[in-house]
């Protein structure tokens, strides 16, 4: 049977990037210890006063077709945050989407077309392939620096711009590496942009765990509200990964043309989750500070953990729920060290060559274990790494004693 090419489009390196998580599932769903450093879905509950919400919502009867673009009240709410961060939103600059990735999704089908060139950074979450490719467009990436703690350069961004460049598609606290764009950065940005006349994509859903730095919203800049797409959810932030509940920010006519796809793709998010995620939002709940606070802790102790070891480097992130290490002193390609630790130590960790040729001789963990669990796997993982360096290194034979070799 024939399949449309748009199922091409969508598989690749990103999908496959997943398998060594999946294959660390199904020995765990078998009974094996593992731990799994793989995905970044948070170890918290929902915080009860959520969960509450949504209860409270459903046997009120909140079970009926929803507002396409998301509740008002909803929308008045995640526009409120932005107005405190500087930007003039108002309920008609939000859509409400089933999840930051359904968001990305979407914006990009009603961005793009056939041909387009999108910049993106790279090592870059795996999905932007998959998501850029099935509008058409080419995804352009943009190496960034091991060396330099991978942190972006405007100037390789710049170099990069082709006449057939329409957006740029930035991540800012970064996954994989947990980097911070600043604002001085940020504003390099805006002016390459606005020079160029590009849409500036910015996934956010990191922008509540950051520990070092502050969080800028680009479409806060001058004359970038008309041109940014802001999208972002509660998934990490609200420990909310299964409720799919995220939204995109845009200009309104954008809004207009992405409540269109909604409306043939998902006919709006359920009542209750967004009732939910308004009270979340109106009434922040405590645990959300804890929260942040224990994921500074547990980076704090990856990164104390690897310290001694003369094999891996940690490099310390400012924000996010993520660690890059680099394994590169091991002789061994990322995605080999990944299904080495799997098989000897029962740890899942993602390549870093899934995310982009820059990040090859690296892999990352996230912090989603507590932290004795997480400072045991460290040392198992730099013991690992050790063995690994002193196997694939020369071994030098002794010279043999005069003596003994006249005997021979």
């Amino acid at each position: 049977m024939h399949y449309s090419r748009l199922t091409s489009r969508i598989a690749g390196e990103g999908a496959a990037a997943w398998d060594i998580h999946y294959r660390a599932l199904a020995r765990q769903a078998a009974g094996d210890d593992i731990t799994v450093l793989s995905v970044g879905d948070p170890d918290f509950a929902t915080p009860t006063p959520i969960i509450e919400s949504a209860v409270a919502s459903l046997r009120g009867g909140a079970t009926h077709y929803p507002d396409v673009q998301g509740k008002l009240a909803l929308r008045q709410a995640i526009a409120d945050g932005y107005r405190r961060q500087g930007l003039d939103a108002g309920p008609d600059n939000v859509i409400v989407m089933a999840g930051a990735q359904c968001g990305l999704y979407a914006a990009a089908q009603c961005l793009l077309d056939p041909g387009d060139e999108v910049l993106v950074p790279e090592p870059s979450y795996v999905t932007y392939e998959a998501v850029l490719r099935a509008t058409g467009a080419e995804l352009v990436q943009v190496p960034l620096n091991g060396e330099a703690d991978f942190r972006l350069d405007p100037a390789a961004l710049e170099a990069a711009i082709t006449p057939r460049t329409r957006a740029m598609l930035l991540n800012s606290p970064h996954n994989p590496t947990g980097q911070l764009i600043e604002a001085d950065t940020w504003k390099a940005i805006a002016e390459l942009c606005r020079r160029h006349d590009l849409w500036l994509i910015a996934d956010e859903v990191y922008a509540e765990l950051i520990f070092e730095g502050e969080h800028l919203c680009p479409a806060t800049l001058p004359d970038m509200a008309e041109r940014s797409v802001i999208v972002s959810s509660l998934s990490k932030s609200h420990a909310m990964t299964g409720w799919r509940l995220g939204w995109v920010l845009g200009p309104k006519p954008l809004i207009e043309h992405l409540t269109h796809l909604a409306l043939c793709m998902l006919y709006g998010c359920p009542d209750f989750i967004q009732d939910a995620a308004c009270d979340a939002l109106l009434t922040p709940p405590a645990e959300l500070s804890e929260m942040r606070d224990v994921y500074r802790a547990r980076r704090d102790t990856v990164c104390g953990a690897l310290a001694e070891s003369t094999a891996v480097t940690a490099i310390c992130p400012p924000a996010g729920m993520f660690l890059m290490v680099d394994i590169r002193a091991t002789g061994l390609s990322s995605q080999v060290f990944a299904d080495r630790l799997l098989d000897e130590e029962n740890i899942s960790v993602l390549s870093g060559e899934a995310f982009g040729p820059s990040a090859a001789g690296f892999v990352r963990l996230s912090l989603t274990v507590e932290a004795e669990r997480l400072a045991t796997a460290c040392h198992r993982l730099a013991a690992c790494a050790e063995r690994a360096r002193d196997e694939s290194s020369p071994h030098i034979l002794s010279p043999t004693p005069a003596s003994e070799a006249d005997c021979l």
